[in-house]
Order: C-alpha cells, then sequence, then structure tokens
C-alpha cells in the first residue's frame, strides 16, 4: 500500500493555509480544480484509491484545517480546537461517525493495532499529560499525524519520529465500523461511545 508522501503532505498544506480558518467547501469540484492546476489531482486520487476512499477523504479533510488555533474545549474551526474535539470532527465530517469527546474516551471506543500497521485515518495516542491517552491525533501516512498541539500553536502535521512524541508515545487506535473500507478485514466492529460534554484533553501540552 502506498503512503501519502512528504512532498503530497507539504504540498496540502500549502494548497490550505490560505483558507485555513474557514471549514472545507463541501462543494468539492473547487478543490479538485485547485490541485489540478497545481498538477496534484492525480496524486491524491491515487492515495485515495490505495488507502481507501472513507480513509483518503478523512485526510483530505483533516489538512484542510491546517492553520486552524488551538483552543482547549474546541469543536470547530470557527472556535478552534482541541487535540480530541479535532479528531471528532473530522470522524464527523468525513465518515458521519461521532466519536466520544475526550481522547481517553476515544482510545477505549477503538481497536488497538501495532505501530507498525498505521494506515492513514488511524489514531495515535500519547502521554503528555502524567495520563495515558492525553492527547490524540490522526494518522495521515509516512510516519506522520495531524493534530491540534497546545495554547498558542495551530492545527499541524508532526513527525511521530520526533524525540518529544517517540518518548511519550501511548499506542495506536483504528476506528472499526460495519461499513468501514479502510479497517482491516477481521477487525471486530467497535462501536463509538456516546457523546458527553466534558473535556480537557492536552490544556498543558508541552
Amino acid at each position: 500500500m502506498r503512503m501519502i508522501t512528504p512532498a503530497l503532505i507539504l504540498a496540502l498544506a500549502a494548497l490550505t493555509a490560505a483558507t485555513a480558518h474557514a471549514a472545507p467547501r463541501n462543494d468539492s469540484d473547487d478543490l479538485d480544480n485547485l490541485l489540478k492546476d497545481r498538477g496534484l489531482l492525480t496524486q491524491i486520487n491515487q492515495v485515495r484509491q490505495n488507502v481507501g476512499h472513507r480513509a483518503s477523504e478523512l485526510v483530505v479533510t483533516a489538512m484542510g484545517f491546517l492553520g486552524v488555533p488551538y483552543k482547549w474545549g474546541g469543536n470547530d474551526a470557527e472556535d478552534g480546537f482541541d487535540c480530541s474535539g479535532f479528531v471528532r470532527s473530522m470522524y464527523q465530517q468525513s465518515i458521519g461517525l461521532l466519536l466520544p469527546r475526550r481522547a481517553e474516551q476515544q482510545a477505549a471506543a477503538t481497536q488497538q493495532i501495532e505501530q507498525t500497521d498505521l494506515q492513514p485515518g488511524d489514531l495515535v495516542f500519547f502521554n503528555t499529560m502524567r495520563r495515558a491517552f492525553s492527547h490524540v491525533g490522526i494518522y495521515v501516512g509516512d510516519g506522520k499525524f495531524i493534530h491540534a498541539p497546545r495554547a498558542g500553536a495551530h492545527v499541524r502535521v508532526e513527525s511521530l519520529t520526533l524525540g518529544y512524541w517517540q518518548r511519550r508515545f501511548d499506542g495506536a487506535r483504528r476506528v472499526t465500523t460495519a461499513n468501514n473500507a479502510y479497517s482491516s478485514p477481521a477487525a471486530a466492529p467497535v462501536q463509538a461511545l456516546p457523546a458527553t460534554s466534558s473535556f480537557g484533553d492536552n490544556a498543558s501540552l508541552r
């Protein structure tokens, strides 16, 4: 399976930077035309074919929010996101699946996988507040993930190989549903937990 390359990630970041503080357009034709003008549409279509339609749409949707500011308890681009609010919003917008609100609840509602088995769209968890699963991001391929890091920062892509994230890595999880096209065929479906109004993930992240 071909992973999303760093060049493609950077290209997507550049394309979306100008509109990072607004939600992606509902009309995908506008985005496709913009990508076609820059010669990237074919590459993205190849990603979609290789990693599965829903996984690629999730990653492309998440890239559309690069630069949105972090906000503790935030759930949308207008106000900002915290880490779990970002993950929850991306899954809801791109797949229509409502995940739990807190990072540790998202970990509990998803299937544990090995780091070597990570695929685009999977979740990566970190211990950043001296408690398990206190931070979460979305794996985008090639050893990188997208997340809402901390107060004063913005949604960005980072590498799992950075020492900070390596030391705090808490495991990988896969969202599996009966209609999830990119989950392992052998994986048992895991139902998302009900949404809650509590939040507070990664409020003191580095």
